[in-house]
């Protein structure tokens, strides 16, 4: 059972995850976030996905704090790009000594601890320049739109894309629109009213993108039980798990 939780991190979202079963699948959702999670075998970092993400559940319970669209790179300090599909232990990324500490504090409430770390981590950050892209291009902007107001030009733009969301800004832009599409979607919006207010060509359009993205089709991603979960969705098989 996937549910949300409150963090207090400014930019986060923390969830927990309890897994029906050990062998159980799940695939995770692009949606321009990465996420810092724990579970009984350690800390992982997920990376900013381009295709839905199969995975299998690495113990009973998950918790973790999902990062809006361009913070995970300041929490984790290393260019979004470099984790582009990908999921890693955190000992790859931070010192022994400080993933001792945050495992040591885990051990008494572990959303406490990474919530704790992250916070740290941002403070003083503030609404950064990323998060201002994000915003745009999340409210159907171009991306030529966007450069212009920031004053950059499409060059400065995707460079810096790539080390704050992992990809350039229309891969960025891709995904936030099939977030917002499936978003409108499960609430029981017509197919060809979320294309048309999301700002696909036609149905057709957007059911070749879901299909890209996720590789499912829309009425599978919607149809599905727990289908509220924003990052993650079950299998055909029913099973569950996280990133």
């Amino acid at each position: 059972m996937y549910r949300e939780l409150e963090c207090g991190v400014p930019g986060a979202v923390a969830w927990s995850v309890v897994s029906p079963a050990p062998d159980a699948e799940a695939f995770v959702l692009p949606d321009g976030c990465m996420d810092l999670i724990w579970h009984e075998r350690g800390f992982v970092v997920a990376g900013p996905d381009t295709v839905a993400h199969r995975t299998s559940a690495a113990g009973p319970r998950a918790i973790g704090l999902r990062f809006a669209p361009g913070l995970g790179p300041r929490v984790f300090g290393v260019s979004a790009d470099a984790l582009r599909d990908t999921r890693l232990s955190l000992d790859e990324l931070w010192p022994a000594a400080v993933v001792r500490r945050l495992s040591d504090a885990a051990e008494v409430d572990p959303l406490r601890a990474i919530a704790d770390e992250a916070r740290r981590r941002l403070e003083g950050v503030g609404r950064p320049v990323e998060t201002e892209i994000a915003a745009y291009l999340a409210a159907g902007a171009s991306v030529s739109a966007a450069a212009t107001m920031l004053g950059w030009s499409d060059r400065r733009l995707h460079r810096k894309s790539l080390s704050a969301f992992g990809y350039g800004p229309k891969t960025l832009s891709r995904v936030l629109r099939f977030d917002r599409a499936l978003s409108a979607a499960r609430t029981g919006t017509p197919f060809a009213r979320v294309a048309a207010e999301t700002g696909y060509a036609d149905q057709a359009h957007l059911a070749r993108e879901v299909r890209a993205l996720a590789g499912v089709s829309l009425s599978a991603l919607v149809g599905q039980p727990g289908s509220a979960a924003k990052r993650s969705t079950v299998l055909p098989s029913g099973s569950f798990s996280v990133a």
